[in-house]
């Protein structure tokens, strides 16, 4: 089984240099890297001299969330695995990656995704999110499960992911005109084909964002663009708000019994999440100058 790391990084920085350290300490020997770097940044040249890496540039004007991964993997066309990184995700452990490609012992898992731990220094809300988001139990979700859990079988994350050859020619690979959520399209399309899709509990990475109020309610008007645009996979898979209610209950039990004095902020977080998702998933009621306002990436909308 031949594998191939892929990040795509824009302006990285120190989190970025540990990530290249801990992938030279992973129990796999010898890890090819391909790098799409869309911007400058910290200097990681000494990092990669001893490494397997291969450097390609990309304007980034040009880059594009699933296209420019789908570049990546045409890249590597001899590859049988791709695992995807981003910038600031740290491998936690010696054995992250070789956890991770272990799911695909089972010749049905079409993609599969790590646990992601807050990072020590996050905040609050970006440990519940990733509480809720990464329990400590692995699962393998088929499109059956799609019954008991809605569009979280659907879910998965770029951020520590990995993607079977096979699976991925299947589903005609990652989108390239998605504002965001390349990676719950292209598990949405394989569970649809009959593949499953595998949550690794025991393939860990440091992982996590500190939003602001603001960052959050322009993260999720992108969200909601994206369910509006790929309304298939809410009519395949469940809708996205009650996946959402969960979430709200489980952050609310958790500020209530650790931090009671983070309610109001909570209340506003959540209210400006809720009102940004409606916003972008009726978008198409918006003219452009106003969705480039409000979109975490308005160079999606100058395409």
């Amino acid at each position: 089984m031949k594998v191939q790391i892929i990040i795509p990084i824009y302006r990285p920085d120190d989190k970025f240099l540990c990530l290249l350290q801990m992938i030279k300490k992973q129990s796999l020997l010898d890890l090819p890297v391909l790098l799409i770097d869309s911007g400058k940044g910290i200097s990681y040249t000494d990092e990669i001299r001893e490494m397997n890496v291969r450097v390609r540039t990309i304007h980034s004007r040009d880059f594009n969330h699933g296209g420019t991964r789908q570049w990546g993997m045409e890249l590597c066309p001899e590859a049988d695995i791709y695992v995807f990184l981003t910038q600031d995700a740290i491998l936690a452990d010696e054995r992250s990656i070789e956890n991770l490609l272990a799911a695909f012992d089972d010749t049905g898992i079409g993609c599969a995704y790590g646990r992601q731990l807050p990072h020590r220094n996050a905040g609050v809300f970006g440990t519940i999110a990733r509480e809720f988001n990464y329990p400590p139990q692995s699962h393998v979700y088929g499109f059956d499960d799609r019954k008991r859990y809605g569009i979280k079988t659907a879910f998965i994350s770029n951020s520590f992911a990995a993607y079977r050859k096979k699976a991925m020619e299947q589903v005609h690979g990652f989108p390239i005109d998605t504002i965001l959520s390349e990676d719950m399209y292209v598990a949405a399309k394989m569970l649809l084909k009959g593949w499953s899709v595998a949550y690794a509990a025991e393939a860990l990475v440091y992982h996590s964002h500190d939003y602001s109020i603001i960052q959050e309610f322009k993260r999720y008007f992108d969200i909601g663009v994206f369910h509006a645009r790929e309304s298939w996979i809410q009519h395949a898979f469940g809708k996205a708000e009650g996946e959402g209610k969960r979430f709200v209950l489980a952050e609310l039990r958790h500020v209530i019994k650790h931090c009671p004095y983070c309610l109001p902020e909570m209340v506003l977080r959540d209210g400006m999440k809720f009102f940004g998702y409606r916003l972008g998933y009726n978008e198409k009621f918006l003219k452009r100058t106003w969705k480039i306002k409000l979109s975490m990436l308005p160079r999606f909308w100058y395409a």
